[in-house]
């Protein structure tokens, strides 16, 4: 693709075409899900009802092999680390170890209680899951970061037994695993691994969870095992939102565009700002940027897909188009960054101020980079420690406790017109049968 004289399509606010842009991109978490969802049902009901026979041959379909061991326990981690250029092994290292203390903080936040009064004791518990499985994509790029930042925090939580499902395991994923804790990897990809994950087969035990980013195809996967499982949601396009006003500095705003245009073609890199003149400046190091990327076609074809300029008129129009929008990742490059920050409360993860890039959050400032995409982070949560736990009501009444509200729970089970339960209640404070 060529040199283009806009990359941005720019609107503003007032224009005709604004509030209907503005409205596109808030609906742009909606997907094709159902137009592939019939081919991954098949692929999901093979595996359930064939097992490792059904993952083997639809890896060797898709992915051109056929593995060994569709389970590896000794998956050569440590040697992988070993063998990677010094460089690459450090930066590994630090980012698991800063992942490691941010959640270990939070961890110490998930709570818990119990509270007695009146002859009732009510608790709230905490407990860890089991087993978790975890989805690192290896389409057209492999993820050691996804790794780390799905794995560390399932172990932070307590979780027994962790696994890693990817296809085609480069060293550097071996070397994440490794490092996080991870307890074996799935040699395969695609819906075929979900769906082995989800029921389980001769080789891969049944997990309680699945996380981590996928293509259309595995989170489709995800949809329709959810409920078999649990899952952290069903991911979208990466996609950017940089804040930014006559300030900032055009060549950090084109990088961090770019950072999120190069991931995928139907990635968003949207620009949001009170200066028109900042998107011309931007426009110009987006061309000069481009000329020399390496991933220059897919950041070229995500731009002229979803590249979008919107120019508002004031600082209170950047936080609420920004709220509108809920993106996964906010960059505010603004006079005061902090304050606006405080005003944009629904985002995945907020990169607040000109010196802290967006990559710095995909690999070593330590939350995890799994994010809500599409608008969900209106309701959703970056991925954590409470991903990788269950929650359990505790409920304990003495007779004299139960004496005091037996007729309350009588009446209002009868009001239901379900008269069992107003008996499980009478027949001990009341002696009834």
């Amino acid at each position: 693709m060529s040199a283009r004289a806009s990359w941005l399509a720019r609107v503003d606010e007032g224009s005709p075409s604004f509030d209907a842009r503005l409205a596109e991109l808030a609906r742009r978490g909606e997907s094709d899900l159902d137009q592939i969802e019939p081919a991954v049902r098949a692929i999901v009901s093979d595996v359930r009802r064939e097992g490792d026979a059904a993952v083997a041959r639809y890896v060797e379909r898709f992915e051109g092999r056929r593995p060994e061991r569709l389970l590896l326990r000794d998956y050569g981690g440590k040697e992988a680390l070993e063998s990677l250029p010094a460089e690459v092994r450090e930066a590994l290292e630090l980012a698991a170890a800063r992942i490691q203390s941010y959640h270990e903080r939070q961890r110490a936040h998930l709570g818990g209680f119990e509270a007695s009064a009146s002859g009732i004791t009510l608790e709230s518990r905490t407990t860890p899951l089991e087993r978790v499985g975890v989805y690192a994509p290896g389409g057209k790029a492999q993820y050691p970061s996804s790794v780390l930042m799905c794995a560390v925090p399932a172990r932070v939580a307590g979780v027994s037994e962790i696994f890693v499902a990817c296809p085609q395991v480069s060293p550097a994923v071996r070397a994440a695993c490794h490092l996080a804790g991870v307890t074996a990897i799935v040699d395969a990809g695609g819906a075929q691994a979900v769906a082995a994950l989800a029921y389980g087969t001769e080789s891969v035990p049944r997990v309680d969870k699945i996380v981590g980013p996928g293509n259309l195809y595995v989170t489709a996967a995800k949809r329709l095992v959810f409920g078999e499982v649990d899952i952290d949601g069903l991911a979208g396009p990466s996609e950017i939102l940089v804040i930014a006003d006559g300030a900032a500095n055009p060549a950090y705003v084109a990088a961090d565009l770019l950072s999120q245009a190069e991931h995928d073609e139907a990635a968003y890199a949207l620009l949001l700002t009170t200066s028109a003149e900042l998107v011309a400046r931007v426009e110009t190091e987006l061309t000069q940027a481009l000329a020399t990327l390496p991933r220059r076609q897919i950041a070229e074809a995500s731009l002229a897909a979803h590249g979008t300029a919107l120019v508002v008129r004031d600082r209170d129009a950047l936080a609420r188009v920004a709220n509108r929008l809920a993106a996964e990742h906010v960059s505010v490059q603004t006079e005061s960054p902090r304050e606006l920050a405080r005003r944009i409360v629904r985002a995945g993860a907020l990169f607040i101020g000109a010196m802290t890039p967006e990559a710095a959050g995909d690999y070593v400032a330590g939350p995890s980079h799994v994010l809500p995409t599409g608008g969900a982070a209106r309701f959703g949560a970056p991925l954590g420690v409470y991903d990788f736990v269950s929650r359990s009501s505790l409920i304990e009444y003495s007779a004299d406790a139960l004496a005091a509200q037996g007729r309350a729970i009588a009446a209002f089970a009868r009001a239901e017109g379900l008269e069992a339960h107003a008996r499980a209640v009478e027949v001990r404070t009341l002696g009834k049968r």
